[in-house]
């Protein structure tokens, strides 16, 4: 969504890069340069300008002036600022001790609260909790249908109370709640307009009947300007504690997103990044600030990781770290990589990786993973644990099986050995900080583990033998040292 603001950013950055001083009329410039950027990004323009006057200040004193990298100051002090106008800290879900917990969702309609309360119930049931859903939009046309259908789909039961008002589906949920033990219901309200006096007085006469521990607005990030009216109208009337960023993932200019906590004061506390009932994310500014600059969101990939990985797949990195990689280890890889999103959504968290998918028209081919796949399992046992063995005759029958050519599988095959190389090289690394290959007597040292996140041993970008590989739990600069290598490998490459 912040692609073309992002672009302008590091355009203005990049010029500021190449002056070895930086003077007063080289900061104004810039500013006039972020201003517009900003403005072009549909951001509050009260919003803009308080922004860019403080971020002048903090760039015009000598500490940035007179430094020997005045750039970088320029960049961290942009970051440090954008960071403050998304919120500063992540504000995190709030639930008291009383059973059960009671969170409402408001906002306007087709801002997405319906999938968001899905995605919601989604997240909590991740967390260990029972949640419920309650049906309260009486109004749109299939509104409880869709509900119940999107529950079903994640195993979380809706209340409907099919006939009643508003006010007394919402209380009858809470029965419902108290009756099958669950400690979470989701109160899904009918969206409406802000002139809609008779609708936003339901809002809050629900607000009233139930005492919900949390209320949150849902808010479509393709809103614009007039997202200032929207947010101050529901504050006003209901009083929300926070935000979810609906279709942060969208293609509009997602100015609204970056003026809410500025205009309401309220946090924002989730952003979804996709249809599927996974995609809600916990809100964390910092990270959000980094990916509009390019910086990545390392992190991000991290978790990820650690979401899908599990013992089996520690103990499968500590053996492709000992023994290689096989073609079983590959195959995967990629159904991780699916799981995780797709490789367009871990490029995108790269340092500059959303700049590089820019450059190539915002489209990355996904088919190639199921090609990968393809091929991978016309193989026969044997040739999936020892790739080695594959011929030229292989190869051709392989290509006949998957569908492919024997340009294919031969840019697969060298794809394999490109990867258990640096395999090759991680071992190394490993024993090296480990004090040796060996301990006393002959003995192995200690057992070697995957210097970083388990599972993600190695994988095929675009065909450039790209790797995630030594990421988390070790040092972030050996992170960020492999994840710039994959993004030097994958330019310019496809399979």
């Amino acid at each position: 969504m912040f692609n073309n603001l992002s672009d302008r950013l590091n355009d203005t950055f990049d010029r500021l890069r190449g002056k070895g001083k930086l003077t007063e009329a080289d900061i104004t410039s810039a500013m006039r340069d972020i201003r517009m950027a900003l403005l072009e990004a549909d951001v509050n323009f009260k919003v803009v300008k308080d922004f860019v006057a403080a971020t002048k200040e903090r760039c015009l004193t000598a500490e940035v002036l007179e430094s020997l990298t005045p750039a970088q100051n320029v960049v961290r002090i942009v970051l440090d600022q954008l960071i403050e106008l998304l919120g500063s800290t992540e504000s995190k879900l709030v639930l008291s001790s009383r059973i059960p917990n009671v969170i409402m969702l408001v906002g306007l309609q087709g801002s997405g609260k319906t999938t968001a309360a899905v995605k919601l119930a989604y997240l909590l049931k991740k967390q260990g909790k029972s949640p419920l859903l309650a049906a309260c939009d009486v109004y749109r046309p299939a509104a409880a249908d869709q509900l119940a259908t999107l529950g079903g789909e994640i195993g979380v039961p809706v209340f409907r109370g099919d006939g009643q008002h508003p006010v007394e589906i919402a209380q009858g949920a809470i029965r419902e709640a108290v009756d099958h033990m669950r400690d979470v219901v989701i109160v899904d309200t009918a969206g409406r307009l802000q002139i809609d006096e008779q609708m936003m007085q339901e809002a809050v006469d629900i607000k009233r009947a139930v005492k919900p521990d949390q209320v949150l607005m849902v808010v479509d990030a393709m809103t614009g300007q007039d997202i200032v009216n929207v947010v101050s109208t529901f504050a006003e009337r209901t009083d929300f504690d926070g935000v979810i960023i609906s279709k942060l993932d969208g293609d509009a200019r997602g100015g609204g997103a970056l003026s809410v906590r500025a205009v309401t004061g309220k946090p924002i506390k989730f952003v979804s990044m996709g249809e599927k009932p996974d995609s809600l994310e916990v809100f964390s500014p910092d990270r959000m600030a980094k990916r509009i600059l390019g910086m990545g969101d390392v992190v991000g990939i991290i978790e990820k990781a650690q979401e899908v990985a599990d013992a089996q797949k520690l103990e499968d990195a500590e053996r492709m770290l000992r023994d290689g990689l096989t073609m079983n280890d590959l195959l995967d890889q990629m159904r991780m990589l699916k799981k995780m999103g797709g490789m367009k959504s871990l490029i995108g968290m790269l340092p500059g990786g959303q700049r590089m998918l820019n450059q190539m028209g915002g489209n990355f081919d996904e088919s190639m993973l199921d090609k990968i796949e393809a091929m991978i399992q016309s193989m026969t046992a044997k040739e999936r644990l020892k790739p080695s063995i594959i011929n030229g005759q292989r190869r051709a029958r392989i290509a006949r099986g998957s569908g492919t050519t024997p340009t294919d599988v031969n840019n697969l095959m060298k794809q394999w050995g490109e990867m258990n190389k640096m395999m090759g090289k991680m071992r190394a690394m490993t024993q090296q900080a480990q004090g040796g290959k060996k301990g006393k007597k002959g003995k192995k040292g200690k057992k070697m583990r995957m210097p970083g996140m388990p599972g993600m041993g190695a994988m095929p970008g675009f065909g450039g033998g790209s790797h995630f590989a030594g990421m988390g739990g070790g040092s972030g600069n050996a992170d960020m040292d492999m994840l710039r290598a994959m993004e030097q490998q994958m330019k310019g490459k496809k399979f």
